[in-house]
Protein backbone atom coordinates (compact mmCIF):
# COMPACT_ATOMS: atom_id res chain seq x y z
CA UNK A 1 0.00 0.00 0.00
CA UNK A 2 1.45 3.31 -1.00
CA UNK A 3 2.21 6.03 1.54
CA UNK A 4 -0.79 8.91 1.16
CA UNK A 5 0.95 11.97 -1.33
CA UNK A 6 1.82 14.89 1.05
CA UNK A 7 -0.62 17.91 1.34
CA UNK A 8 0.68 21.21 -0.17
CA UNK A 9 1.80 23.66 2.88
CA UNK A 10 -0.93 26.00 2.43
CA UNK A 11 1.10 28.51 4.55
CA UNK A 12 3.91 28.22 2.32
CA UNK A 13 2.09 29.25 -0.68
CA UNK A 14 0.63 32.08 1.10
CA UNK A 15 4.14 33.19 1.93
CA UNK A 16 5.72 33.11 -1.57
CA UNK A 17 2.59 35.33 -3.23
CA UNK A 18 3.90 38.63 -2.71
CA UNK A 19 1.20 41.34 -4.05
CA UNK A 20 3.50 44.73 -4.59
CA UNK A 21 1.31 47.84 -4.46
CA UNK A 22 2.46 50.47 -6.64
CA UNK A 23 3.00 47.75 -9.99
CA UNK A 24 -0.60 46.19 -9.44
CA UNK A 25 -2.18 49.92 -8.62
CA UNK A 26 -0.63 50.45 -12.41
CA UNK A 27 -2.12 47.56 -13.65
CA UNK A 28 -5.67 48.60 -12.02
CA UNK A 29 -5.35 51.76 -13.61
CA UNK A 30 -5.06 49.46 -16.91
CA UNK A 31 -7.30 47.71 -16.57
CA UNK A 32 -10.02 50.44 -15.19
CA UNK A 33 -9.28 52.19 -18.54
CA UNK A 34 -10.32 49.35 -20.18
CA UNK A 35 -13.31 49.06 -18.77
CA UNK A 36 -14.47 52.92 -19.42
CA UNK A 37 -13.40 52.57 -22.85
CA UNK A 38 -16.08 49.92 -22.93
CA UNK A 39 -18.73 51.81 -21.12
CA UNK A 40 -18.22 54.99 -23.85
CA UNK A 41 -18.43 52.48 -27.27
CA UNK A 42 -21.56 50.92 -25.62
CA UNK A 43 -22.60 54.36 -24.80
CA UNK A 44 -21.85 56.04 -28.07
CA UNK A 45 -25.00 56.51 -30.51
CA UNK A 46 -23.10 55.88 -33.71
CA UNK A 47 -26.09 55.87 -35.99
CA UNK A 48 -26.23 59.33 -35.47
CA UNK A 49 -22.78 60.13 -36.72
CA UNK A 50 -21.76 60.92 -33.06
CA UNK A 51 -18.31 60.06 -32.08
CA UNK A 52 -17.64 61.80 -29.14
CA UNK A 53 -17.56 59.13 -26.96
CA UNK A 54 -15.58 56.87 -29.79
CA UNK A 55 -12.77 59.39 -29.52
CA UNK A 56 -13.07 59.02 -25.47
CA UNK A 57 -12.65 55.14 -25.38
CA UNK A 58 -9.78 55.44 -28.34
CA UNK A 59 -8.38 58.28 -25.70
CA UNK A 60 -8.78 55.23 -22.42
CA UNK A 61 -7.38 52.72 -25.06
CA UNK A 62 -4.17 54.67 -25.34
CA UNK A 63 -4.06 55.70 -21.62
CA UNK A 64 -4.20 52.02 -20.75
CA UNK A 65 -1.04 51.70 -23.23
CA UNK A 66 1.08 54.28 -20.53
CA UNK A 67 0.00 52.17 -17.43
CA UNK A 68 0.75 49.31 -19.16
CA UNK A 69 4.02 50.56 -20.01
CA UNK A 70 4.70 51.94 -15.89
CA UNK A 71 3.52 49.27 -14.03
CA UNK A 72 6.81 47.09 -16.02
CA UNK A 73 9.04 49.69 -15.56
CA UNK A 74 8.41 50.79 -11.53
CA UNK A 75 8.09 46.53 -10.53
CA UNK A 76 11.42 46.49 -12.59
CA UNK A 77 13.29 49.40 -10.84
CA UNK A 78 11.97 48.47 -7.58
CA UNK A 79 12.71 44.48 -7.44
CA UNK A 80 9.14 43.37 -6.99
CA UNK A 81 8.38 41.29 -9.96
CA UNK A 82 6.04 38.61 -8.94
CA UNK A 83 3.97 35.90 -10.65
CA UNK A 84 1.27 37.70 -9.35
CA UNK A 85 1.86 40.68 -11.14
CA UNK A 86 2.21 38.76 -14.12
CA UNK A 87 -1.54 36.75 -14.07
CA UNK A 88 -2.71 40.39 -12.92
CA UNK A 89 -1.17 42.19 -16.31
CA UNK A 90 -2.28 39.31 -18.51
CA UNK A 91 -6.15 39.65 -16.99
CA UNK A 92 -6.17 43.16 -17.54
CA UNK A 93 -4.40 43.44 -20.88
CA UNK A 94 -6.63 41.21 -22.16
CA UNK A 95 -10.14 43.62 -21.34
CA UNK A 96 -8.36 46.67 -22.12
CA UNK A 97 -6.62 45.47 -25.54
CA UNK A 98 -7.87 42.71 -26.57
CA UNK A 99 -12.10 42.79 -25.75
CA UNK A 100 -11.84 46.97 -26.22
CA UNK A 101 -10.51 47.22 -29.78
CA UNK A 102 -12.59 44.40 -30.62
CA UNK A 103 -15.40 45.99 -29.30
CA UNK A 104 -14.51 49.27 -31.08
CA UNK A 105 -13.86 47.74 -34.63
CA UNK A 106 -17.42 46.05 -34.53
CA UNK A 107 -19.32 49.09 -33.37
CA UNK A 108 -17.88 51.45 -35.76
CA UNK A 109 -17.72 49.28 -38.86
CA UNK A 110 -18.68 45.51 -38.39
CA UNK A 111 -22.25 46.06 -37.91
CA UNK A 112 -23.00 48.22 -40.37
CA UNK A 113 -21.01 46.40 -43.31
CA UNK A 114 -23.04 43.20 -41.81
CA UNK A 115 -26.10 44.29 -40.81
CA UNK A 116 -28.27 41.61 -42.06
CA UNK A 117 -25.79 39.12 -40.55
CA UNK A 118 -24.64 40.18 -37.32
CA UNK A 119 -23.29 36.47 -36.55
CA UNK A 120 -20.36 37.80 -39.38
CA UNK A 121 -19.65 40.81 -37.52
CA UNK A 122 -18.80 39.23 -34.38
CA UNK A 123 -16.98 36.41 -35.54
CA UNK A 124 -14.38 39.05 -37.35
CA UNK A 125 -14.20 40.61 -34.11
CA UNK A 126 -13.85 37.54 -32.21
CA UNK A 127 -10.83 36.83 -33.89
CA UNK A 128 -8.60 39.76 -33.22
CA UNK A 129 -10.15 39.10 -28.78
CA UNK A 130 -8.96 35.19 -29.46
CA UNK A 131 -5.69 35.76 -31.38
CA UNK A 132 -4.63 38.10 -27.95
CA UNK A 133 -5.59 36.02 -25.50
CA UNK A 134 -3.46 33.26 -27.33
CA UNK A 135 -0.74 35.88 -27.46
CA UNK A 136 -0.66 36.40 -23.81
CA UNK A 137 -1.35 32.83 -22.79
CA UNK A 138 2.24 32.04 -24.76
CA UNK A 139 4.35 34.82 -23.25
CA UNK A 140 3.26 33.67 -19.76
CA UNK A 141 4.41 29.94 -20.39
CA UNK A 142 7.57 30.80 -21.90
CA UNK A 143 8.23 33.08 -18.82
CA UNK A 144 7.54 30.13 -16.60
CA UNK A 145 9.35 27.79 -19.08
CA UNK A 146 12.44 29.75 -19.15
CA UNK A 147 12.36 29.92 -16.03
CA UNK A 148 13.20 33.79 -16.28
CA UNK A 149 16.28 33.60 -18.43
CA UNK A 150 17.29 37.19 -20.09
CA UNK A 151 15.76 37.91 -23.01
CA UNK A 152 15.48 41.40 -25.02
CA UNK A 153 12.67 40.13 -27.37
CA UNK A 154 8.83 39.17 -27.85
CA UNK A 155 7.59 36.93 -30.38
CA UNK A 156 4.93 38.40 -32.27
CA UNK A 157 3.89 41.61 -32.21
CA UNK A 158 2.93 43.15 -28.68
CA UNK A 159 -1.31 43.14 -27.74
CA UNK A 160 -0.36 46.49 -26.18
CA UNK A 161 0.76 48.00 -29.50
CA UNK A 162 -1.63 46.31 -31.46
CA UNK A 163 -4.33 47.82 -29.42
CA UNK A 164 -2.53 50.87 -29.99
CA UNK A 165 -2.09 51.07 -33.57
CA UNK A 166 -5.53 50.19 -33.77
CA UNK A 167 -6.75 53.00 -31.62
CA UNK A 168 -3.93 55.58 -32.99
CA UNK A 169 -5.35 54.59 -36.34
CA UNK A 170 -9.37 55.12 -35.92
CA UNK A 171 -8.40 58.19 -34.13
CA UNK A 172 -6.85 59.54 -37.29
CA UNK A 173 -9.51 58.75 -39.64
CA UNK A 174 -12.01 60.59 -37.69
CA UNK A 175 -9.22 63.47 -37.49
CA UNK A 176 -8.78 63.58 -41.32
CA UNK A 177 -12.75 63.18 -41.68
CA UNK A 178 -13.55 66.09 -39.20
CA UNK A 179 -14.12 68.69 -41.32
CA UNK A 180 -16.88 66.99 -43.32
CA UNK A 181 -18.50 65.72 -40.12
CA UNK A 182 -18.99 61.97 -40.84
CA UNK A 183 -16.58 58.78 -40.85
CA UNK A 184 -15.06 57.90 -43.57
CA UNK A 185 -14.89 55.21 -46.09
CA UNK A 186 -11.23 54.71 -44.62
CA UNK A 187 -12.68 53.50 -41.24
CA UNK A 188 -13.66 50.01 -43.68
CA UNK A 189 -9.96 49.22 -43.84
CA UNK A 190 -9.85 48.68 -40.06
CA UNK A 191 -11.54 45.05 -40.35
CA UNK A 192 -8.47 44.06 -42.33
CA UNK A 193 -6.13 46.13 -40.26
CA UNK A 194 -7.16 44.46 -37.03
CA UNK A 195 -7.27 40.98 -38.89
CA UNK A 196 -3.75 41.18 -40.02
CA UNK A 197 -2.42 42.22 -36.45
CA UNK A 198 -4.45 39.17 -35.27
CA UNK A 199 -2.12 36.67 -37.02
CA UNK A 200 1.15 39.18 -36.38
CA UNK A 201 0.61 38.29 -32.59
CA UNK A 202 0.20 34.82 -32.61
CA UNK A 203 3.41 34.66 -35.42
CA UNK A 204 6.63 34.23 -34.32
CA UNK A 205 8.18 37.65 -35.54
CA UNK A 206 10.53 38.53 -33.37
CA UNK A 207 10.59 42.06 -31.61
CA UNK A 208 12.21 44.27 -28.92
CA UNK A 209 10.72 44.79 -25.86
CA UNK A 210 10.01 48.58 -25.29
CA UNK A 211 11.99 48.20 -22.53
CA UNK A 212 15.30 47.69 -24.47
CA UNK A 213 14.92 50.24 -27.08
CA UNK A 214 17.79 53.04 -26.43
CA UNK A 215 16.79 56.34 -25.00
CA UNK A 216 20.45 56.67 -25.12
CA UNK A 217 20.07 57.92 -21.41
CA UNK A 218 22.07 55.91 -19.25
CA UNK A 219 20.63 56.75 -16.18
CA UNK A 220 17.01 55.12 -15.28
CA UNK A 221 15.92 58.31 -13.42
CA UNK A 222 16.82 60.34 -16.46
CA UNK A 223 14.51 57.77 -18.77
CA UNK A 224 12.31 58.24 -16.19
CA UNK A 225 11.85 61.95 -16.35
CA UNK A 226 11.94 62.46 -20.00
CA UNK A 227 9.25 59.48 -20.87
CA UNK A 228 7.28 61.54 -18.14
CA UNK A 229 7.95 64.52 -20.49
CA UNK A 230 6.66 63.50 -23.35
CA UNK A 231 3.88 61.75 -22.42
CA UNK A 232 2.91 65.35 -20.83
CA UNK A 233 3.57 66.57 -24.13
CA UNK A 234 1.65 64.06 -26.02
CA UNK A 235 -1.41 64.90 -23.55
CA UNK A 236 -1.32 68.47 -23.58
CA UNK A 237 -1.33 68.93 -27.75
CA UNK A 238 -2.81 65.52 -27.67
CA UNK A 239 -5.57 67.39 -30.36
CA UNK A 240 -3.34 68.63 -32.53
CA UNK A 241 -0.56 66.13 -31.52
CA UNK A 242 -1.87 62.33 -31.14
CA UNK A 243 -3.58 61.71 -34.75
CA UNK A 244 -0.54 62.40 -36.17
CA UNK A 245 2.59 60.82 -34.33
CA UNK A 246 1.03 58.21 -32.42
CA UNK A 247 0.04 56.00 -35.90
CA UNK A 248 3.33 56.64 -37.24
CA UNK A 249 4.85 55.01 -33.93
CA UNK A 250 3.48 52.34 -33.82
CA UNK A 251 3.21 51.35 -36.91
CA UNK A 252 6.87 52.17 -37.45
CA UNK A 253 7.11 49.84 -34.30
CA UNK A 254 5.18 47.22 -36.45
CA UNK A 255 7.32 47.48 -39.97
CA UNK A 256 10.53 47.16 -37.42
CA UNK A 257 9.98 43.56 -36.65
CA UNK A 258 10.10 42.72 -40.13
CA UNK A 259 13.60 44.57 -41.23
CA UNK A 260 15.43 44.03 -37.64
CA UNK A 261 16.35 40.47 -39.25
CA UNK A 262 18.05 42.28 -42.34
CA UNK A 263 19.80 44.99 -40.23
CA UNK A 264 23.31 44.62 -39.15
CA UNK A 265 24.57 44.41 -35.78
CA UNK A 266 26.05 47.78 -35.49
CA UNK A 267 22.70 49.60 -36.60
CA UNK A 268 20.62 47.33 -34.32
CA UNK A 269 22.64 48.00 -30.83
CA UNK A 270 21.96 51.92 -31.50
CA UNK A 271 18.29 51.40 -31.56
CA UNK A 272 18.37 48.47 -29.03
CA UNK A 273 20.23 48.35 -25.60
CA UNK A 274 23.39 46.35 -25.19
CA UNK A 275 22.46 45.12 -21.38
CA UNK A 276 19.55 41.99 -21.21
CA UNK A 277 16.67 42.34 -20.12
CA UNK A 278 14.59 40.25 -17.86
CA UNK A 279 11.93 38.61 -20.10
CA UNK A 280 9.99 37.95 -16.03
CA UNK A 281 9.71 41.75 -15.33
CA UNK A 282 7.79 41.59 -19.24
CA UNK A 283 4.76 39.67 -18.02
CA UNK A 284 4.72 41.63 -14.48
CA UNK A 285 3.45 45.01 -15.96
CA UNK A 286 3.93 44.10 -19.71
CA UNK A 287 1.89 40.96 -20.45
CA UNK A 288 3.06 41.08 -24.54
Amino acid sequence: MSAPEPKPDVGTAAARLRIYFLPNVLTGGNLFCGFVALTRIVEADVSRGDFTLIREALFFILLACIFDLLDGRVARWGGVESPFGREFDSLADLISFGAAPAFLVHRIVLKDVFINHAEVGWFIASIYLICGALRLARFNCLAIVTGGRASKEFVGFPIPAAAGLVASLTLFIMWWDERELRFGVWRYSLPAIMLFLSFMMISSVRYPSFKSLNLNARSRFARLVGTLLFLGFLLVLREQILPLVLPVLFTAYLLYGFIRPRLSRRVREGIEEEEEVDETDGPVGNGY
